[in-house]
């Protein structure tokens, strides 16, 4: 979708935001802030390729309550598209990289191993992790052996550089829920995790052991992406020809025309007539998908968010997961008859990009799962009264030489604390934005309040760390920080904007 470039939004209240959106030619439009890349290579056929289950990493060993783990991120020549090879940067050289299936207060050491030709940095999406492992953009792992290729800001003061090896210390001391790691390095996290540097990180609890929903083959992550090839079936991707960021034309955010699933284009999966449990997660740079089944009666049944385990299920005919959300699903397939192809759908877009994946009922099979109408003992948290309220205005504009994507009228500094905030103490934090921000905040999940003032929109039950916020509108979201001092970050998810400075830092005291 073609956003205009005039001008760019000054400080404005929520009453005469959506004015200032049309005075700009900004599009207030439900669909996507983006521009599309298109493939030079042909689009395969779709629902011809299995759909593939990236697999579940293993410990090199265990001691004491924690289990130790060995990541090499390495370049892999994988066939995406049939019969042309894609290079891809690669956590163990997979695409997406190994799942991370741990426990809940079982602590995870990760000892990455960087043997690409670029610095990276690991960040634990949604984890409750301490501020040395978190991912500050600037505490870079650079490559193995001295070859250190383009460090971008790798000078500037408030980073951690490291050769060859970094670990991660994760204490995974919160509930069950889906998070997943990816690349975060400063200015340029968006190609780094376009070339492949993402995947998933479990946890499970008793919680959640203790109720009868789908598991083992019928648990199954579903992994959205989207990418562009180039004809020799390379990732195609408009980097800006010097330094960070992306061409002028594609600042709003890159979506390709090619819709990945678990690394595959356009997946079957062959199904039993039972309940299935989808873990969805939308790790496209800047593509929103709105799900939805091409054929009744099944729906998606939401049973968990970002944080865990809703209180409740939620029944949804479509599903909007903007760039980062995970949404935990379960579809009941013993409503179609053997035989039966249903299509996942991206009812945002139209002719290819609508299609996600196809399901085929193959069989009848017993199933003891369920869905409980009490799922866990989540609850909301009333909003107390007399808290501190902070206000971050997510905005195209122009301040102190950059010219780009803002946060509160400032491009990201890495010494600049837009905030200090008290552990242990609940706060109010408002998000306003001119075009659709995926907003993310670092270390703690938050509940939304409000959605436009007034309740919470469809998709914001239960805990969550990433929220869609939709163009000229105002979220506030109940948050509360605990455990862990340091710096820590909240940006747009849409990783364009992030890589053209929509990063805020905070600290925690």
């Amino acid at each position: 979708m073609k956003l205009s470039r005039r001008g760019f939004l000054g400080a404005a209240g929520a009453a005469g935001l959506a004015v200032t959106l049309a005075d700009c030619g900004l599009d207030p439009s439900p669909g996507q802030t983006a521009e599309l890349l298109t493939s030079e290579a042909p689009l395969p056929e779709a629902f011809k390729v299995p759909l593939p289950i990236p697999p579940v990493k293993k410990p090199l060993h265990t001691r004491a309550g924690v289990d130790y783990y060995r990541v090499v991120q390495q370049k892999a020549s994988l066939e995406i598209l049939p019969g042309l090879k894609t290079e891809v940067l690669g956590y163990d050289g997979l695409l997406p990289g190994p799942t991370f299936d741990t426990r809940s207060g079982r602590t995870t050491v990760v000892e990455q191993v960087n043997q690409l030709d670029v610095p990276t940095v690991v960040h634990l999406h949604g984890g409750h992790t301490p501020a040395a492992s978190d991912g500050w953009p600037l505490d870079l792992l650079m490559p193995d052996g001295g070859h250190h290729g383009h460090a971008g800001h790798s000078g500037m003061t408030g980073g951690d550089v490291k050769t060859g090896k970094r670990t991660y210390t994760y204490p995974n001391t919160q509930r069950a829920a889906t998070l997943w790691y990816h690349d975060h390095r400063m200015d340029y996290t968006a190609p780094q995790v376009y070339r492949g540097l993402f995947g998933l990180h479990l946890i499970r609890d008793a919680e959640e052991d203790a109720l009868p929903l789908p598991g083992g083959e019928r648990e199954i992550p579903l992994v959205l992406a989207d990418r562009a090839f180039a004809a020799d079936g390379s990732f195609l991707y408009p980097a800006a020809k010097e330094g960070p960021g992306v061409e002028a034309k594609y600042m709003e955010g890159v979506i390709g025309d090619v819709i990945l699933v678990n690394g595959a284009p356009w997946p079957v999966l062959e199904v039993d007539a039972a309940r299935y449990r989808f873990r969805i997660l939308n790790a496209a740079n800047a593509r929103r998908f709105e799900l939805a089944l091409d054929k009744g009666p099944a729906k998606l049944v939401q049973i968990g968010s970002d944080g865990g385990l809703l209180g409740a299920p939620v029944e949804h005919k479509t599903l909007v997961v903007a760039p980062a959300e995970r949404f935990d699903v379960v579809v009941d397939f013993s409503q179609y008859e053997p035989g039966s192809e249903v299509t996942l759908l991206n009812k945002l877009d139209s002719g290819r990009a609508e299609q996600v994946m196809r399901f085929k009922v193959a069989r009848k099979a017993a199933d003891d799962s369920n869905v409980p109408a009490k799922l866990s003992a989540y609850a909301a948290v009333p909003e107390p009264s007399g808290l501190v309220h902070r206000q971050w205005r997510f905005r195209r504009g122009e301040a102190h030489g950059h010219r780009g994507w803002t946060i509160n009228g400032r491009p990201f500094d890495p010494n600049d604390m837009q905030a200090s905030v008290k552990l242990d103490q609940y706060e109010v934090w408002s998000f306003v934005t001119d075009v659709h921000h995926p907003v993310h905040v670092h270390l703690a999940p938050f509940q939304v309040l409000r959605r436009g003032g007034t309740k919470p929109g469809p998709y914001d039950a239960g805990w969550k760390d990433t929220v869609d916020v939709r163009p000229a509108e105002v979220v506030d979201v109940l948050v509360k920080f605990t455990a862990h001092k340091g710096k820590y970050l909240i940006h747009c998810h849409n990783l364009e904007h992030e890589d053209m400075a929509m990063m805020a830092a905070f600290e925690t005291v």
